[in-house]
This record gives C-alpha cells, structure tokens and sequence, in this order.
C-alpha cells in the first residue's frame, strides 16, 4: 500500500513538471505564463513560441501522463483502479502544480497520456471528434471541451470498466471542463482565439 501511494505522489510530482513554462523559459528567457494567454499548455507555447516549441510541449506533457500511469501499473501489478488513481493525480499535478505555486495549464494534454494508457480505443473515437471539431470551428478549447466530456462515455461504451475506473475518468472530463471555464464564455462572447497551427515563426 505504501508503495503504491508512493506512486500516486510521484505520479503528481509527474504531472507538475511545467513543460511549456521551461520550454519558453529556456529558449527566450521569458516566463509564458505572461505571454498569449498566460496558459503554460502547449497552444499558447505554439502563440508565442513557436510551432516546433509547441508540438514539443505537447507530446512532452503526454507523456508525462502515460509515464504516471505505467509507473503505477507496474507498482501496483496491473491494477485498473489504481493506475486511473494515477490518472487523477497526474492531471491534478498538471493543473495545480508545486513547482509553480499551483497555478498550471488546463491538463488536456497529460489527460490525453492518461488516456493513451488507460483506454486507446476511447482516446481514438474522442480524437476523430475533436480534429473535427478544430476543422470545422478553428477552437481548440471547443474541441477539448467536446473531447473531455465525451471521453467517459467512449470508455464506458467502449471498455465497461469498474466504477472506480469510470469515476476517475469522469472526474478529469469534468475537472478539464471546469479548467475551461474562460474559454466558454469566450466562446459564448464570440472573443475566442481561433487556432492557427502556423504559429509564431
């Protein structure tokens, strides 16, 4: 047991690295979260950074959210409920990171890891509806809020796990909803950024 709340710290500890903060900080001396929209995701990296810079945020975050799920996979032998527990807290670290006074990015991107590990097929399904969605509106926070709230049904559909596992996941759709709540009245206001993958050169 202690081994495996071990793990769910570190998983936290995982998802608290501020990729796109170091990222920026390294390569301008500048602190991104002063920059764009102030987000230290992998879109306003792309704003204000760069477009290689950004995709390197982004797979980096990924990442760090498969990592923690396959950490604790391992630990705990396998064990659904325990690796989606990892999920949480890796997206919790992402979102309020200790490394940052607890002010971090909206998780999508560690979530998608997490995805990645717990349910592929769901992760898959949701993707097609978010490109779709970018393609057609040009808003990534649109696409990330139709993806959040539809990934639950897609592993519930798709998977049937336990309770514990679907909690889990239900509890990161709905917390990277909530994380987006100055995207949606951006949106209902007509003032959203609209995506453009270009970037800053």
């Amino acid at each position: 047991m202690t081994e495996k709340l071990l793990a769910i710290l570190a998983a936290y500890l995982i998802g608290g690295i501020p990729f796109g903060y170091l990222i920026v900080k390294l390569r301008t001396g500048r602190d991104v979260r002063r920059m764009g929209s102030g987000n230290i995701g992998a879109t306003n990296v792309l704003r204000t950074t760069g477009r290689g810079w950004g995709v390197l945020t982004l797979l980096l975050d990924i990442a760090k959210g498969w990592a923690a799920c396959a950490l604790m996979q391992t630990l705990a032998a396998g064990s659904p409920e325990w690796t989606a527990a990892a999920g949480v807290a890796v997206v919790l670290g992402h979102a309020f990171p200790v490394y940052l006074r607890f002010q971090g990015g909206k998780a999508v991107a560690s979530f998608v890891g997490v995805a990645l590990h717990l349910a592929p097929w769901a992760l898959a399904a949701v993707a097609a509806v978010f490109v779709l969605t970018v393609a057609a509106t040009r808003y990534i926070s649109l696409g990330s809020i139709l993806g959040a709230g539809l990934f639950p049904f897609a592993v519930w559909i798709l998977y049937h796990p336990g309770p514990s596992v679907l909690s889990a996941v239900a509890f990161c759709g709905a917390f990277i909803i909530c994380r987006h709540r100055s995207n949606i009245q951006r949106l209902r206001a007509g003032t959203e950024n609209v995506f453009r993958f270009g970037g800053k050169k």
